[in-house]
């Protein structure tokens, strides 16, 4: 099993950015798709952003929203999150994602079911 460690997080104002980082330590394949989702309270998990490598390329990267900026550096196996323009609706718990299966083919990056390794979350909270 992939062992994922998200960084970061914390209290931020409106309008601030943010970073926070996922590494990924264990078995890894050619192509996997590393990402984040977020669930706020009362809510459902909802996708974040996602990067896809394929044959230790970028193959694709897919975003919720303008403000999310997701990137990496496969040889480290990690990736990072960049939330701009914060809102208070951005408070939630972001989970880091992996879906590291063996097989290739393209993934439904969009659903959280497609991940088989999960970080255990961090916080963050957007004040107004």
């Amino acid at each position: 099993q992939v062992h994922l460690v998200e960084s970061g997080g914390g209290l931020v104002q409106t309008g601030d950015s943010l970073t926070i980082s996922c590494a990924a330590s264990g078995r890894t394949f050619s192509r996997y798709v590393m990402g984040w989702f977020r669930q706020a309270p009362g809510r459902e998990r909802e996708f974040v952003a996602a990067l896809t490598w394929s044959g230790g390329r970028t193959y694709d990267v897919n975003s919720a929203s303008g403000r999310f900026t997701i990137s990496g550096v496969i040889e480290r196996n990690t990736v990072w999150l960049r939330v701009d323009s914060l809102k208070p609706e951005d408070t939630a718990v972001y989970y880091c994602a992996g879906d590291f299966s063996p097989v290739d083919g393209p993934r439904d990056i969009y659903n959280e079911h497609t991940y088989d390794s999960w970080g255990q979350g961090i916080q963050v909270t957007v004040s107004s």
